[in-house]
């Protein structure tokens, strides 16, 4: 959901365009919500370490700006990348921003596709992501399930699909966290959640050094999933088999983000895990 004009908040004493007037969602959201390095990095090393080769073909699903795919294909010659996304501004962004600046070469081997990810026309990948959690838009176990179904379809004799969670009894509160970055500041609000249905509305705001705000840069009406049910339900799709994969912590009790397979986790008040499904 895009940010409205009345949605750009001002200070009284502002003159000429604010910070967040000139600012440009998409930018912060990748600066501040996304590291395409270290998910195509953990795509590689899981892929090779379970298929004992390296993937070639990657479909992003909910792929926004695709910046992950343009990542994959800066892997290398033989890299093949896919984006999806219902979304044609986005994709339109994307474009401009990141697809007209790769070699004519690059551009070659990556696509993009204006299409709902339940009816994906592709050929099949080594691999299908869905990260930052853009899957919990489905709210419905059928709904859930049929998504699952249709990228298992998608994918090569020997593919992995692989998704991202969050979790930690933090996730079921309704509150906001701000993270400062060099020239604004991100702030994460969880403003409603349903305990009998598990639906939750979030809202990602950003906060500049002029006062100035851009509220809801981007919203989220979701189900927060558990991950016995992401489990559950990825089996019921087909995939033969489904690892959890849980972030270690540094000397610091932080996150180090390396995440190795786990079968039971920690009682984090917040953890973010990778889940694996194998074809």
């Amino acid at each position: 959901m895009a940010a409205r004009k009345e949605d750009i908040a001002r200070t009284p004493s502002t003159r000429g365009p604010t910070m967040a007037e000139q600012a440009d969602r998409h930018s912060l959201y990748e600066q501040s919500v996304q590291n395409v390095e270290s998910e195509v990095e953990f795509i590689v090393d899981t892929f090779k370490a379970l298929r004992g080769r390296a993937p070639l073909s990657f479909r992003e699903d909910f792929c926004g700006t695709a910046a992950a795919a343009c990542e994959w294909i800066r892997q290398g010659p033989a890299q093949t990348a896919i984006g999806v996304d219902i979304d044609a501004e986005v994709l339109s962004w994307g474009r401009s921003h990141h697809v007209e600046k790769m070699q004519p070469g690059q551009q070659a081997r990556l696509q993009l596709h204006h299409e709902n990810v339940l009816h994906v026309t592709a050929e099949p990948v080594d691999v299908v992501g869905a990260f930052n959690f853009s899957y919990f838009l489905f709210k419905q176990r059928d709904q859930l399930r049929a998504y699952f179904e249709s990228v298992r379809t998608g994918l090569t004799a020997n593919g992995l699909f692989i998704l991202d969670a969050f979790g930690g009894h933090e996730a079921s509160e309704e509150m906001k966290e701000k993270t400062k970055y060099d020239h604004f500041t991100y702030i994460w609000e969880q403003e409603k959640f349903y305990p009998i249905t598990g639906e939750m509305l979030c809202h990602i705001h950003f906060k500049f050094p002029d006062g100035s705000k851009m509220k809801k840069a981007f919203s989220y009406d979701w189900r927060l999933w558990t991950l016995p049910e992401i489990q559950e339900v990825l089996l019921e799709a087909g995939f033969r088999k489904v690892t959890v994969y849980w972030e270690g912590t540094d000397s610091d009790g932080e996150g180090d983000g390396v995440f190795t397979p786990d079968e039971k986790g920690e009682a984090d008040a917040g953890w973010i895990v990778y889940i694996v499904a194998e074809q």
